[in-house]
């Protein structure tokens, strides 16, 4: 298990640093030169001025040293200071991150309960109206962008009939549910689609199990074979694509903070690209990253233990 474990985390190290790469990279090959933005813009800017700007911000330097001196310093937390705001970036982020990290378990506990629910009842109810009602439904919500789900929700219970707030995160526990409520949803819908589906296939392919033939020609009831036997066994699936679906929806927010106008690092990342900040801008993605990263690798790591089939296979 040790083994295991340092072999995960020896590629999660390796994984975050090729990412870091990636999006270091990817962020200065975007158009526009940070320089000139810099600079104050692009009127009675002379070449020498803006050699003095990349000199000041070691921009003339080449990319793989300023990398190294990013890395250096993410690995010190200083994620530099913000072009536009001229804040620290860490400042800025941890300002944000509470109002996203919200918004996402909120919507992780929307699309569990209500999408584990919905699979468990298509499969336990299969082949009737309500097995059909549930995967038309999701397959319904599956479909729907997460922009025109905010849309429809804002016109319908924001404007039409007004249950709910459209814009802000509100105060306090009570206020910060109420106004995460809309958004929230419109997040979960596509993931609650996916995790009904997946419980359901595995309900169903966890039922033809010999042990659970063997468990109704007993005569247990059907309610406890479906809680000890289907359920159970059903599970690594699961949990393994609640913590995927999780782990991605991060990169999530940014659509549903703009729509929704919250405060997030979601929104955060749209405005330093639109302004060229780039510190802000690598930031947040490198938190993207490895949020996404961490959350997958306890979930391999978790994997084994739900299900003991995973881990007589790996030994």
């Amino acid at each position: 298990m040790l083994a295991r474990i340092s072999r995960r985390l020896a590629g999660l190290l390796a994984t975050l640093v090729a990412a870091s790469f990636v999006i270091f990279a990817a962020v200065y090959a975007a158009p526009g030169d940070p320089a000139v933005f810099l600079a104050g813009g692009r009127d009675k800017l002379t070449p020498e001025k803006l050699d003095l700007v990349r000199a000041q911000y070691h921009l003339d330097e080449p990319l793989v040293v300023q990398y190294g001196r990013w890395l250096g310093d993410c690995l010190h937390f200083d994620l530099g200071r913000s072009f536009k705001y001229g804040d620290q970036v860490a400042d800025l982020v941890s300002a944000r991150f509470p109002t996203t990290l919200a918004l996402v378990a909120y919507a992780t506990v929307l699309f569990v309960v209500l999408g584990v629910g919905a699979g468990i009842l298509a499969a336990v109810r299969r082949g009737t109206w309500i097995d059909s009602a549930v995967v038309g439904g999701t397959t319904l919500a599956a479909s729907v962008p997460s922009f025109v789900s905010a849309i429809a929700l804002v016109a319908l219970f924001g404007v039409q009939l007004g249950w709910f707030p459209v814009s802000g995160s509100g105060e306090g526990i009570a206020g910060g549910l109420h106004h995460l409520t809309l958004p929230a949803l419109s997040l979960a819908l596509g993931a609650l689609a996916l995790i009904s589906r997946v419980t359901r296939q595995s309900m169903v392919d966890a039922g033809t199990a010999d042990h659970v033939e063997a468990a109704r020609a007993s005569g247990i009831p059907e309610s406890e074979i479906v809680r000890r036997h289907i359920l159970r066994n059903a599970l690594g699936p699961i949990v393994t694509m609640c913590g995927l679906v999780m782990a991605g929806m991060l990169a999530g927010t940014v659509v549903v903070e703009t729509a929704f106008g919250i405060s997030g690092v979601g929104s955060l990342l749209v405005g330093a690209i639109n302004t060229h900040d780039f510190p802000v801008a690598q930031a947040v993605l490198l938190l993207m990253v490895t949020g996404y990263i961490v959350v997958t690798t306890l979930v391999d790591l978790v994997h084994p233990l739900l299900d003991p089939r995973v881990k007589e296979a790996a030994a």
